[in-house]
């Protein structure tokens, strides 16, 4: 049963960083999807996201512990950066008409997070980083 599960797990420092990337993209897409249904940002959802990256980079990337904890506060940042750049794109295309990957295509990633950031208050980088500590502390445990 171990020798089964054993190949499914990333290894080394690149497949965790590969890993994590895509456990983070994949975070950020799905919490878009409740901010694009009621209209407005759910930066509190940082902490239910934290603590399923958290668990996912515990079950999934090795070696566990410090390591994998900080990956998952890294992936739980880079998610939120994420869905602030999604949300800033949904806004722009909105505004002028246009399809949500013509906007992606023509501002393009840099103006999308200088926009995103640009939306951020306070109170969302606060929700955010009890995100990143939920994260690390899911991905520590166990």
């Amino acid at each position: 049963m171990q020798s089964q599960r054993s190949h499914a797990r990333w290894r080394g420092l690149p497949g965790a960083c590969l890993g994590a990337f895509v456990l983070s993209t994949t975070a950020g897409a799905l919490w878009m999807l409740p901010t694009l249904a009621l209209l407005r940002p759910l930066p509190w959802l940082a902490i239910p996201v934290g603590w399923l990256l958290g668990v996912s980079m515990r079950r999934w990337i090795q070696p566990a512990g410090t390591f994998s904890a900080v990956l998952a506060a890294l992936a739980l940042l880079l998610a939120a950066l994420y869905v602030a750049a999604l949300t800033a794109a949904v806004k722009i295309a909105a505004m002028m008409g246009l399809g949500l990957i013509e906007t992606l295509v023509r501002a393009g990633a840099p103006m999308l997070l200088a926009l995103g950031l640009h939306g951020l208050a306070w109170s969302d980088l606060i929700w955010f980083a009890l995100g990143a500590v939920c994260a690390a502390l899911a991905a520590r445990r166990g």
